[in-house]
């Protein structure tokens, strides 16, 4: 059966694939506003990535463009009276952190070898204190995926929460 989770989630995606096509501006040669919105907002986050990351990795601006609208429009989604928060969703958020945590780890797995772990052992560090070093690099490099999660979840929950208890008192006037 379908449940909010599921049908909000494809309502996000029906949403943001939408909003694109109609975007699409057909291949005319003046943009309409809304391509040039999504066009502004692509070359935004574009800018951020190569910030970021640097700029032989554009590769990773099509995913990361994807996620920031399923996130963006999903919140947008949850302002709307009495509809389900899909961000406010621990398992969503979580799966999402973990998710991301994962190929990110693979994929810096893949392109540097077993020389990704010296990434967390810092330059100068005596030999006694490697393995304790290590130890706590790791485990920080771990609770990130999970921090990223509940803190997208805890601010979302949080919002609703407020608002719920806003429109309570509102409505008791």
């Amino acid at each position: 059966s379908i449940t909010n989770l599921t049908f909000y989630a494809l309502l996000i995606l029906f949403t943001v694939v939408g909003l694109h096509y109609y975007s699409n501006n057909d291949s005319n040669l003046i943009p309409n506003k809304s391509s040039i919105a999504l066009e502004t907002s692509f070359a935004t986050l574009s800018a951020m990535v190569r910030n970021q990351i640097g700029n032989n990795n554009e590769i990773y601006v099509p995913f990361i463009y994807s996620l920031f609208f399923f996130v963006l429009i999903g919140n947008l989604i949850s302002n709307v009276p009495y509809s389900f928060a899909l961000n406010a969703s621990a398992i969503v958020t979580l799966g999402l952190s973990v998710t991301i945590f994962i190929g990110v780890t693979l994929l810096a797995l893949s392109k540097h070898g077993l020389q990704f772990f010296s990434f967390f052992i810092p330059g100068g560090t005596p030999l006694a204190l490697v393995p304790v070093l290590a130890l706590i690099e790791l485990v920080s490099y771990f609770a990130r995926a999970v921090s990223l999660g509940v803190r997208l979840f805890s601010n979302i929950f949080a919002g609703h929460s407020l608002m719920k208890i806003l429109a309570t008192f509102l409505y008791k006037l």
